[in-house]
């Protein structure tokens, strides 16, 4: 299928690796230039290296920030111009105890989670709309709908992007701009990957042992019966992305394999 996404420019928040890594990649392979972004000047240059590697007639180019910081974000706003696709899928996430975590820590979560995706909604959804052509994808969770005990503070943040995804959405009508989000489910992210190898020495098992275990505990309805690979949540945000998902807009849609019984 032709998605028509060829001299298209997209930007993705924290896309150095996992799932905004692989949406780089396959909207790479589209024909679509990409501006990745991550944390720090190093790292960005070793993905934009890494994705020059592999697609070497393709305008990729890497703009570090940190979300955590409002002058990155203030900056990198203005360095960002005639974005057709914003994919907002930076994020943080961690176990906490409620009674534990300090107010400082919610400020930080929200900070990253959810304002950076409004600061840059804001700096381009008004050219797209003027163009009368874009997208605005937000990478959220499952976590967002059924907030985990010893996550509140996370899915609190998944569950604000959603409503500003839909309250977005509202200010396109009648325009061929649209604002979704996609719910994802137990992705097995670099994050992921590096606690689950940790647990996994320290408890002397496999990695695959280990993975195999955290769902069965965790999500053991998931109908993959397995975590989701990043490439599968980039599959679904890559047809968001295209004008042929025109028909879609102001929806939260799931790629969480059936863990999530009711949205």
């Amino acid at each position: 299928m032709n998605l028509l996404l060829k001299e298209k420019k997209a930007f993705i928040s924290g896309s150095t690796q996992g799932i905004g890594f692989s949406i780089a990649k396959q909207l790479l392979q589209e024909g679509t230039s990409v501006i990745i972004n991550g944390r720090s000047k190093e790292k960005t240059e070793w993905a934009v290296k890494k994705l020059q590697q592999e697609f070497p007639d393709a305008e990729i180019l890497g703009i570090a920030a940190d979300f955590a910081k409002r002058e990155d974000i203030i900056r990198l706003s203005e360095e960002l111009s005639d974005i057709d696709i914003l994919i907002n899928n930076v994020g943080i996430f961690g176990v906490n105890d409620f009674y534990e975590i300090l107010d400082e820590d919610w400020y930080h979560y929200f900070e990253i989670n959810v304002m950076s995706g409004m600061r840059l909604s804001r700096k381009l959804l008004p050219g797209m709309i003027k163009k009368n052509a874009g997208r605005i994808i937000f990478i959220s969770s499952e976590s967002g709908v059924n907030v985990p005990e010893n996550m509140i503070h996370y899915g609190m943040t998944k569950a604000a992007m959603s409503a500003l995804s839909n309250g977005l959405s509202k200010l396109t009508k009648g325009t061929a701009v649209t604002v979704n989000t996609i719910l994802g489910g137990p992705t097995y992210s670099d994050g992921v990957a590096t606690t689950v190898e940790q647990i996994a020495e320290g408890q002397n098992l496999t990695v695959d042992q280990m993975k195999d275990i955290i769902i069965k505990n965790s999500n053991p309805h998931i109908l993959l019966q397995r975590f989701i690979n990043p490439e599968e949540i980039a599959s679904l945000v890559v047809y968001l992305s295209s004008p042929l998902s025109i028909a879609v807009n102001g929806a939260s849609l799931r790629a969480d394999s059936g863990v999530l019984k009711i949205i």
